[in-house]
């Protein structure tokens, strides 16, 4: 059979098998859209806070009100005492809970500093970040205007020079690259990449076994195991590029994001990054020859991929093995070139090092090719239980 028929004859399989259909027709298309409405807002808003307030006093409703004020967070609950405010911490209630002392408007006056308690849990990433700094900023302008409010009561009659004093040096955040602080520019931008990467394994084991379910090992790659393993890989490669494709075109072209790159390096870096999770799949199904293993395989290796690539985790602060198993990802080096492209617009010759990594990861598909021939030479058969 040629490769033309080869081909032929898988889109035919294509077509006729449900699962694989979807995994590479609507499903992706469905799981791209929702991560993108997930993170749509871009910026998160009214995150709820509790507020123990212990002075009841003009001052310290000021500071809930400054708390309130802020459009990061919103005052959602007063609590009487820290264990309440703690139980709702703890069921998810609320994000932060802040405790106003005692004598805090006393101390304030007597030109003491009062210590204001704010408790979070800082395993929600993200939102403790968004919760720490929306408290901080709103602290920071209501410490301002106490002091200013001082200095003028102490003699300074222009309301600059107080606030002046009072903040001597006022500091300015520009981002170069999100300039809104869209955080869906850079969770959805990594996120779509690293399920991507798990579509194209799972997919391409999948694809494997319906072959093999049907005529077996040997009689699928008797003649010329090669070509028939790259004839069953070829119309998934196109599929999977074509989807990598569609979601820049979604991100960078339809809703508008900062794109400063070469597109034609990212669709280049796309096509290396399909070549090589099929290249992994294929290995992973190969050797062992049972579509549940190669499953597992998939799943231990593709599922920390968003964890590791460096996108919400700074690599250089990762442990040792975190760090080989990031390097061993291909999505990863695929997202460097990502990110240089739209932000930096890299040149071709930077981006030189992660394309040669990426061809690197042909080395699995070549693996998997020798073990194709070496499953017909030896006569080897297997019988799939699926």
């Amino acid at each position: 059979m040629s490769f033309i028929s080869q081909l032929r004859r898988e889109w035919q399989l294509l077509r006729a098998d449900g699962w694989l259909r979807a995994l590479v027709s609507w499903l992706p298309l469905t799981l791209f859209v929702t991560m993108w409405a997930i993170f749509s807002s871009g910026i998160a808003r009214d995150l709820p806070i509790g507020v123990v307030d212990f002075d009841h006093s003009r001052l310290s409703r000021q500071v809930v009100r400054q708390y309130d004020a802020s459009p990061a967070i919103a005052v959602t609950g007063a609590f009487q005492s820290v264990e309440q405010g703690s139980r709702a911490l703890r069921a998810g209630e609320v994000y932060a809970l802040v405790v106003i002392p005692h004598d805090l408007e006393k101390k304030t006056l007597l030109g003491q500093a009062p210590d204001i308690k704010a408790f979070y849990n800082s395993q929600f990433i993200l939102i403790a970040k968004l919760v720490n700094s929306a408290i901080v900023q709103a602290q920071g302008t209501l410490n301002a205007s106490v002091d200013t409010l001082q200095n003028m009561a102490g003699g300074t009659a222009v309301p600059a020079q107080a606030l002046g004093q009072a903040v001597p040096l006022r500091s300015q955040i520009t981002p170069l690259y999100n300039s809104n602080s869209h955080y869906g520019q850079f969770l959805v931008s990594a996120t779509i990449p690293a399920t991507w990467q798990i579509l194209i394994v799972i997919t391409t084991i999948l694809a494997l076994a319906a072959e093999i379910r049907q005529q077996g090992v040997r009689a699928w790659l008797h003649a010329a195991p090669a070509r028939n393993l790259l004839a069953k890989l070829v119309p998934y490669t196109l599929l999977f590029w074509l989807q990598g494709i569609l979601f820049l075109w979604g991100l960078y072209v339809l809703l508008g994001w900062p794109m400063h790159g070469n597109w034609l390096i990212l669709m280049l870096a796309q096509l290396l990054t399909v070549i090589a999770c099929q290249g992994i799949a294929a290995l992973f199904f190969l050797l062992p020859l049972e579509p549940t293993k190669a499953m597992s395989f998939a799943a231990g290796f593709t599922a920390p991929a968003f964890a590791f690539v460096g996108v919400t985790f700074p690599a250089t602060d990762m442990p040792a093995f975190a760090q080989f198993w990031r390097a061993m990802l291909p999505v990863t080096h695929y997202l460097e070139v990502q990110v240089h492209q739209v932000n930096h617009g890299q040149s071709f010759i930077d981006a030189l090092p992660q394309l040669a990594i990426l061809t690197a990861f042909m080395l699995p598909l070549l693996v998997a090719v020798l073990r194709a021939k070496g499953l017909v030479a030896g006569n080897q058969t297997a019988e799939v239980k699926l």
